[in-house]
């Protein structure tokens, strides 16, 4: 399916006056309901809304000079009418679904434009992996402006990726149709570093007068944070208290407070506008990352707003943190965002501003979802194969291959052990006495193994380590190609052979995420294209999810959203303690630690 592009305003400006002004019909009228104004804050009754070439050209109490014999009619009866809702930033590959699949999950729940950064594909497949994801991006039948990837890998020299993101792949990308900016800069040490590279991608970005997202995950506001924010990034999602949103804002950025399906960040951070009364222009809502089970069960944006409520935000003001903040971040306010002539007709209706019943949505002028239930086509590119053969072990990996040999003699040894946050992307740098049997440490209590597998080069590396905080007990072990960012493979357990048994389950099906018992799958969820996403509906992706949840509680672990806890382990930008394919990473100094420490 080819791609169609949108009209602009400028194309349709004729068609829209003339409804404006009665001479011509509209193609659709939304009569009597609350005009939902996020330009000034107001809920203005007994307003109605004409459409015209999936825009609209009118809004005021009276739309009847608008309608033709042909015009479709919309009752909203006294329902609110607000703007379709943003996402500011997110990863599609996280909820395990292709582009298409993520659209037809999230368009009942009232989401009509987000803003993507697919990095994880850019990872495996490089510069050909995101062109695809925008090129599907572009086909559905709402808006998916895409970020380019800034960083793979994420930290040059402490990990290795399946392919390297160049400033020239960032400059051709700032050329196509579906790009709106740079995705997050998480390299930050580069970056306040004046990193040649890292220069060049935010330059060729600046030059083509598109917006640089930012991602400074260090608890440092002083120089450091002062030399990023100089450098170009223009926004920020990795706030996690109040003064992190503070010192964003103060500085001229957007400070975007996240709810994915892990991370909990806006009731420590919306306190800023709630309490402190702060401006809410520059602050935005968005998810970051929502897995299949989130967005089938608990909603998307619609979600977040709810809860920015409950957290004590004016309704209103929530709402533009969703909608008009973030078009206006983007450069698009004059395309998204509001209810307003010229705008995408981007529509939700809605009988409570509160609890946010997504009751009808129009997307582009055409009713897209109601009640809940899609109403529209969510065309597929075709991946091609080499998209869908994305795991290469090199060899059959057997328990040995899990193994951590302690110095000779030793009955015990400390570890540099990775100690999990729950609902928090950041890890803790832990110490353990772990005891040696054999020749070999083993894990003790809270404490696991934990290794990455090398996946896209077919080099059988496996780099061993532990972790604290899963709570898993027995014979167990879970397995995941979802690893951000490097997208190599986690494997998590307290079983050698049994984690060499989901490593290789997950090279046989093309990439996912499996945990086996005692030798048994518990579960599995296929992600053949790039060994992230399922080209499956967003419900059967969802309830494999939900076993996998099963399964990991089956085996000890209570953690909220564990999965995603999980599949962040290897995300070398986001301190304290992560691993990689080249070994234990602190974050905190951006250098390589050895696992056992020696004995004093």
């Amino acid at each position: 399916m080819e791609h169609v592009p949108f009209p602009s305003w400028p194309d349709v400006a004729p068609e829209l006056i003339a409804v404006a002004a009665g001479r011509a019909p509209a193609d659709t009228v939304i009569q009597s309901g609350i005009w939902v104004n996020v330009h000034t804050r107001e809920t203005l009754p007994d307003h109605s809304i004409a459409v015209v070439a999936g825009r609209i050209a009118y809004v005021g109490p009276d739309a009847s000079h608008c309608i033709g014999p042909d015009t479709q009619i919309i009752e909203a009866n006294g329902r609110y009418m607000l703007p379709g809702l943003c996402d500011a930033h997110m990863h599609i590959e996280s909820g395990m679904l292709t582009p298409a699949e993520f659209a037809r999950a999230v368009i009942p729940h009232g989401t009509t434009s987000m803003f993507t950064d697919p990095h994880e594909i850019a990872n495996v497949l490089g510069l050909d992996g995101v062109r695809m994801m925008h090129d599907e991006a572009l086909l559905q039948p709402v808006n998916i402006f895409t970020q380019m990837p800034s960083c793979a890998p994420s930290a040059p020299g402490l990990e290795t990726t399946g392919y390297e993101i160049t400033p020239n792949d960032v400059a051709e990308a700032m050329t196509w149709p579906g790009i709106i900016g740079l995705g997050e800069m998480m390299n930050f040490p580069g970056v306040t570093n004046a990193d040649p590279k890292m220069l060049a991608e935010i330059a060729a970005t600046q030059r083509a007068g598109k917006t640089v997202g930012g991602h400074y995950a260090s608890p440092d506001l002083g120089p450091n944070f002062a030399a990023y924010i100089a450098g170009g990034p223009a926004d920020d999602h990795e706030g996690t208290c109040e003064a992190d949103a503070i010192a964003r804002m103060r500085q001229g950025m957007r400070s975007m407070i996240r709810l994915g399906s892990a991370w909990y960040d806006v009731e420590t951070q919306i306190t800023a506008i709630t309490e402190k009364g702060l401006d809410p222009r520059n602050m935005i809502l968005c998810t970051d990352d929502c897995h299949s089970g989130t967005l089938v069960n608990d909603g998307h944006m619609n979600r977040v707003v709810r809860h920015a409520i409950a957290c004590g935000c004016d309704p209103l003001i929530a709402l533009q943190m969703a909608t008009i903040n973030t078009a206006t971040h983007f450069g698009l306010e004059r395309d998204i965002g509001s209810i307003t002539p010229g705008r995408r007709a981007d529509i939700i209706l809605s009988s409570n501003l509160t609890d946010l019943p997504i009751e009808l949505v129009i997307a582009r002028g055409q009713i897209v979802a109601e009640n809940g239930s899609i109403k529209v086509d969510c065309p597929h590119f075709d991946w091609p194969d080499h998209a869908r053969g994305t795991v290469h072990l090199g060899h059959t990996l057997t328990g040995s291959d899990f193994e951590i040999h302690a110095p000779d003699g030793a009955n015990s040894v400390r570890a540099n052990v990775i100690g999990m946050v729950e609902n928090q992307a950041p890890t803790k740098a832990l110490k353990a006495d772990l005891p040696v049997q054999d020749g070999l440490v083993e894990g003790d209590g809270e404490t696991c193994q934990i290794a990455l597998v090398e996946r896209h080069r077919a080099t059988g590396g496996v780099t061993n380590a532990f972790v604290s905080g899963f709570g898993y007990t027995g014979t167990m072990a879970m397995a995941s190609t979802v690893a951000h960012d490097s997208h190599h493979m986690i494997v998590v357990g307290t079983d050698r052979d049994q984690m060499a048994l989901a490593a290789n389950r997950l090279a046989e099906v093309g990439g996912g995420v499996t945990l086996f018992k005692d030798g048994k799958e518990l579960a599995l969820v296929e992600l053949p294209i790039a060994g992230l996403m399922s080209d499956n509906p967003a419900t059967e992706v969802a309830a494999k999810a939900d076993t996998l949840v099963a399964a990991m509680q089956a085996c000890g672990c209570s953690l909220n959203n564990a999965y995603m806890q999980h599949s962040l382990l290897a995300l070398v930008v986001i301190p304290e303690l992560r691993i990689s394919d080249k070994g234990l990473v602190d974050v905190r100094t951006f250098e390589m630690i050895d696992l056992l420490e020696p004995a004093e």
